[in-house]
């Protein structure tokens, strides 16, 4: 009953520039003979060609992975594949989603090499497939290994850079949530998880935001969403690094015909939920400004309207949960400070 927990957490961690041309060495370092390498379509004609002939070591098959495979298109596919010792997957959330849960089903070591930094999804335990025609988190395989290159995360558009501040920095909020909830007899708080999730979200607020596309500031920031990646893995849910921010984000998931970026949406909500908590909500103002994410928000025109009906929804999302939003009285205040608030005025049509 009080024996330790044994985590599984990722045995390789890389995130430096130009490590992609270190793989086949990191791969035959750790016995790996013969990879299954998933691509999108951009991923593929970017680097697809370089991989299969720089490998000397390792034996690779090469696969483009097409967008909108539901989950039972890849378990199809991941039972005709041959037999292979590891899977690795370069690209978006959506061929990291797909690496995860092939790696899954064949019981197989997953790597991981994100392209951007625009959330925590290369990091953690689950991934969002597409099940009876709707997105549903499911369970998938830990990555055992990361493998970030700089040089690549660096060609990202820099808006993918500001969804991953606004999705790490709802560990904030997320875990103020988590707090409320084991106040209020309906969770408990894994201390470790949760020390993680706070350590990585302070680490990263010391970072200079003055140049999204400076390696430092990359390095920490996917660092950072690594560590809460782990953490979910300790707690075993989502809670260290997803609350009441997360649930508005779903909710506009859900109503609008074309939702923005994840950590768009969450990083906004985030604002929000800080300033209803009344907690660290100037440290969130600073860091959205100095990173140019209330400047992005204000060029995508959300609307304010559509934000009120996500707060009104939010806590239907996840009925089983006790965040501040499942509160009558705060979810008016979230409500409320959405139509007083300055910055908000600004920024949402």
């Amino acid at each position: 009953m009080h024996a330790l927990t044994n985590i599984p957490i990722p045995s390789i961690l890389e995130i430096r520039l130009g490590i992609r041309h270190q793989l086949d060495a990191i791969l035959h370092k750790h016995g790996f003979q013969h990879a299954l390498f998933l691509f999108d379509e951009f991923t593929y004609d970017a680097y697809a060609e370089s991989f299969q002939k720089s490998m000397t070591h390792v034996m690779i098959n090469v696969q483009k992975m097409e967008p909108g495979q539901t989950i039972q298109d890849l378990i199809t596919f991941a039972f005709t594949l041959d037999s292979y010792d590891v899977v690795v997957a370069m690209g978006g959330g959506m061929i990291i989603d797909y690496g995860k849960y092939i790696a899954f089903s064949r019981k197989l070591p997953f790597i991981s090499m994100p392209t951007s930094a625009s959330n925590d999804g290369f990091a953690s335990s689950n991934c969002s497939l597409i099940v009876n025609q709707k997105k549903t988190t499911v369970p998938a395989q830990v990555p055992f290994g990361i493998i970030a290159d700089l040089e690549v995360i660096q060609l990202a558009p820099s808006h993918f850079l500001l969804a991953g501040v606004g999705d790490l920095m709802s560990n904030i909020t997320a875990l103020y949530d988590w707090e409320f909830e084991e106040r209020h007899g309906k969770s408990h708080v894994n201390a470790f998880a949760a020390m993680l999730s706070k350590k990585a979200v302070n680490s990263f607020i010391r970072t200079p935001m003055t140049d999204l596309q400076n390696p430092i500031f990359i390095k920490e920031l996917v660092s950072s969403l690594t560590m809460g990646g782990v953490a979910t893995v300790i707690s075993g849910n989502s809670a260290p690094i997803s609350g009441s921010e997360h649930l508005i984000s779903h909710a506009l998931d859900k109503q609008l015909a074309k939702p923005y970026m994840h950590g768009i949406q969450v990083g906004l909500a985030t604002y929000i939920m800080a300033n209803v908590q009344n907690h660290r909500a100037l440290r969130m103002k600073k860091v959205f400004e100095r990173t140019g994410f209330f400047h992005y928000v204000k060029e995508v025109r959300i609307p304010k309207s559509a934000l009120a009906e996500a707060i009104f929804l939010a806590p239907s999302v996840k009925p089983n949960r006790y965040t501040y939003l499942h509160d009558p009285t705060f979810q008016q205040k979230a409500l409320s400070f959405l139509e007083v608030d300055n910055v908000l005025q600004e920024i949402l049509i």
